[in-house]
């Protein structure tokens, strides 16, 4: 999996030179929709019309290489995490109108979450350490955690595992993504790096992890644990959704690192788990095709229900099961999404969709109807 993201963000520094030459111009007039705006996607009740025209931004002011993920704050803004230096937050209203822009310091910018302590809103930021230089070439180095205020102001760091001894030498550290619980534990998934879910306290200090690819029990193993959810809607018992994408599976856990069950998503490269009302959200970054192979340009939405059941699949096929089994699900006839890699969900059950490798567009949204 590694080698192709290397490849496709060397494919996306060859866009990159291409966009720089480019007269401003919104993303979307750059990008021709191969689909109108007025097509309808989904399935049972979880239909959406799409907007790839969403976003208010020119390449000149507010260049992107890839959108990674994105978070809505108390205030109702949406706040969306990408990887390009001159600015690596983007602040929208529900409108697509930019708000605000900063960060400069994240050159593999990759997952973004949202806490709230006292009544405060506060980011966490993670850069997996996947970068691109001044020409164009992919180097990797050790990824980041940053904390920081809604407005960029850096509250603490957490680095490389290793300063602390729980990393031996030749374990990487390139996280992917992060959760917090209620009481203020944060979560790393280390999605790029060793593939363990590395549990701190809320200042930052070490509890605890898990996962990896070296436990008796094979299902306790994640492989390209690129996202990590703390579910909540079981209100007495909320656990952790830990994503194996290289599985094509999430693996749930409790919240000191216990493993319960996995929810098989064949076909599905997924990303994290987003939680909203009873329902699972998640971006599909690659899919399958008819013959079972991985293919690039892939990749969907995908929704599941209260009892982890896929009930929708915008961009994808309609989900089917045999015998209570979930079959593989491939992308629509009619593509709409290359790469989805996270989704935000307004308080109006609107989906806004994050693609990386995709020509450099900004959020996609999608209205429920």
């Amino acid at each position: 999996m590694e080698n192709s993201r290397r490849n496709f963000i060397k494919n996306t520094a060859v866009a990159s030179l291409a966009v720089a030459a480019t007269p401003a111009k919104s993303f979307a007039v750059l990008h021709p929709d191969k689909q109108p705006d007025t097509q309808i996607i989904g399935h049972n009740g979880y239909t959406y019309q799409i907007d790839k025209n969403w976003a208010k931004i020119s390449i000149n002011n507010t260049p992107l290489a890839n959108c990674h993920e994105m978070v809505q704050d108390s205030k109702g803004r949406l706040i969306m995490l990408g990887d390009h230096t001159h600015n690596n937050i983007l602040v929208f209203d529900k409108s697509g109108k930019l708000l605000d822009y900063w960060g400069t310091a994240l050159p593999g910018g990759h997952g973004l979450t949202i806490s709230k302590e006292g009544g405060e809103d506060f980011l966490l930021l993670t850069d997996c350490g996947w970068a691109l230089d001044r020409t164009g070439n992919t180097y990797g180095q050790s990824g980041q955690v940053l904390k920081t205020t809604v407005d960029g102001k850096l509250i603490f760091a957490i680095g490389h595992p290793r300063t602390i001894g729980i990393y031996k030498d030749n374990e990487p550290f390139k996280p992917t993504e992060t959760a917090v619980a209620s009481n203020g534990n944060i979560y790393v998934a280390d999605g790029y790096g060793s593939d363990y879910i590395i549990q701190y306290n809320s200042k930052g200090q070490y509890i605890r992890h898990f996962g990896g690819h070296n436990n008796a029990n094979k299902d306790h193993n994640l492989h390209n644990a690129h996202g990590v959810t703390v579910d909540t809607r079981d209100k007495n018992n909320p656990t952790l959704i830990c994503t194996s994408r290289e599985e094509n599976c999430f693996k749930v856990f409790t919240l000191d690192g216990k493993f319960i069950k996995r929810i098989d998503l064949p076909g599905m490269y997924v990303c994290r788990a987003v939680i909203n009302g009873d329902n699972i959200y998640a971006g599909v970054c690659w899919s399958k095709n008819a013959q079972g192979k991985q293919f690039d340009g892939s990749g969907f939405v995908t929704i599941l229900d209260k009892d982890n059941k896929v009930i929708s699949n915008p961009g994808g096929a309609a989900p089917i099961y045999k015998n209570g089994v979930l079959q593989q699900t491939l992308q629509a006839d009619n593509a709409v999404f290359m790469h989805g890699h996270d989704v935000c969900i307004d308080e109006d059950k609107n989906v806004y969709v994050c693609q990386w490798n995709a020509n450099h567009t900004a959020p996609v949204k999608l209205t429920r109807l």
